[in-house]
């Protein structure tokens, strides 16, 4: 979709339209990770067409000493968390192996945190399974980049990234990092995120619990 522009009524049609291709990708023994919050909302409907468990996925931003917007790497959850380091990052602000241990150790606290709120309980077992990443879309890919680098490390048989829209630019950086992109846009010229959706109102806290619970009603089960 190009032109002015192929846009999404909002985050569940998104998910919907997703769904399709992602079932034609015919995934075994799928597992699928939303990124709060916005993601959540595609990825139940990728969930739902797939009769798959639906987890959320955790990113949190190490930044360097004094500059906290400033990421040297990420922390991404999990059954077991993996930290991302740019070490050439780290290295230029004097982060060293102490400072990113407390940094590792406060972040995580903070996932725990989340994931209390969200009231996910354990993270899904991904070793062995084919994971699917989901997201409302990519406008820099920095977060998604963390993420795959993190999953390449817990055994998954395969890392699939499912995203509505993205920009072209972005996505080669992206595709050596997973076993395949499935990606229904790349609008040209590429505008942000939101506005390729006519309703893209913020996600809330209580939509992806809500949406989190529901999920679980088809869980294990061979139909939604």
């Amino acid at each position: 979709m190009n032109g002015d522009y192929g846009r999404f009524a909002d985050r569940r049609a998104a998910g919907r339209a997703l769904a399709v291709a992602v079932k034609a990708a015919a995934p075994v023994d799928p597992v699928v990770l939303g990124l709060p919050r916005g993601g959540v909302p595609v990825a139940f409907e990728v969930a739902r067409a797939l009769v798959a468990p639906l987890d959320i996925l955790l990113v949190r931003k190490i930044g360097a000493p004094g500059h906290e917007e400033y990421g040297i790497g990420a922390l991404v959850d999990g059954a077991s968390p993996q930290v991302v380091i740019d070490e050439g990052a780290a290295r230029l602000v004097g982060a060293d192996q102490a400072y990113i241990d407390r940094e590792v150790t406060r972040q995580l606290a903070e996932i725990e945190r989340r994931r209390a709120i969200y009231r996910t309980g354990a993270p899904q077992p991904l070793a062995g399974r084919t994971v699917i990443v989901v997201d409302d879309g990519i406008a820099t890919g920095g977060t998604v980049r963390a993420a795959l680098k993190a999953l390449a490390r817990v055994d998954a048989a395969r890392v699939v990234l499912a995203v509505p829209l993205a920009p072209a630019e972005v996505l080669p950086d992206l595709r050596p990092l997973c076993d395949e992109v499935i990606c229904l846009m790349v609008p040209e010229p590429f505008r942000a995120v939101g506005m390729h959706y006519a309703d893209f109102t913020q996600t809330t806290d209580a939509e992806v619990i809500d949406l989190l619970a529901k999920a679980t009603e088809w869980a294990g089960q061979g139909s939604p």
